[in-house]
């Protein structure tokens, strides 16, 4: 089985309109998907954010949960959010794997487009042997082509079975989601 890490974007994406923004951490994306990550085995879960203040809020939200009362009252919290490192850019997070050339990056979005693999196939490919995987996830409007287009690979968007002509998850239920489809038992 290949190791996989998941990275939360924060820039480059994108707002309503399609132009290339910053968003905002929220404390609940730092919880509930270092929950999911824990609990489907990844390595690590990056957030990428340039802000150096929106870092730090990271990290003092981790520091309260591993040294504060609430890691003492939920351990399992505590657990999950050592999980987290808030760095400034993907290039950095590519850095910690020894550079580019040494990680599989595949990409989600909630837009399809040509050439995304189903995930039984990013299940496979797993499953396998080979580099590790670093697993991106947009915030806001999700991710610019540019980015989307630079990874190794693309899932397929989370969608219902019937068209509803909604498509519009929370990124903490679509990581939910796909790492229970890529690591979760049969």
């Amino acid at each position: 089985m290949r190791r996989l890490s998941i990275a939360l974007v924060h820039h480059p994406v994108l707002d309503g309109v399609g132009t290339i923004v910053t968003s905002a951490v929220t404390n609940l994306d730092i919880h509930d998907l270092a929950r999911s990550a824990k609990t489907f085995g990844c390595e690590s879960y990056f957030i990428v954010h340039p802000i150096a203040a929106q870092r730090e809020l990271v990290e003092r939200v981790c520091h309260h949960w591993a040294e504060g009362s609430s890691g003492k009252r939920i351990p399992a919290r505590k657990e999950a959010l050592a999980l987290v490192r808030a760095i400034p850019s993907l290039e950095d997070v590519y850095a910690s794997f020894g550079g580019r050339s040494e990680v599989e990056v595949w990409s989600t979005a909630a837009r399809g487009a040509a050439g995304t693999w189903p995930v039984h196939e990013g299940r496979r490919r797993l499953e396998g042997e080979g580099k590790p995987v670093l697993l991106l996830f947009g915030t806001s409007w999700g991710m610019p082509e540019s980015l989307l287009a630079g990874a190794d690979g693309r899932l397929e968007p989370v969608v219902a079975q019937a068209d509803t002509g909604y498509n519009h998850l929370s990124v903490r239920s679509a990581c939910a989601i796909l790492l229970d489809r890529l690591l979760g038992s049969r």
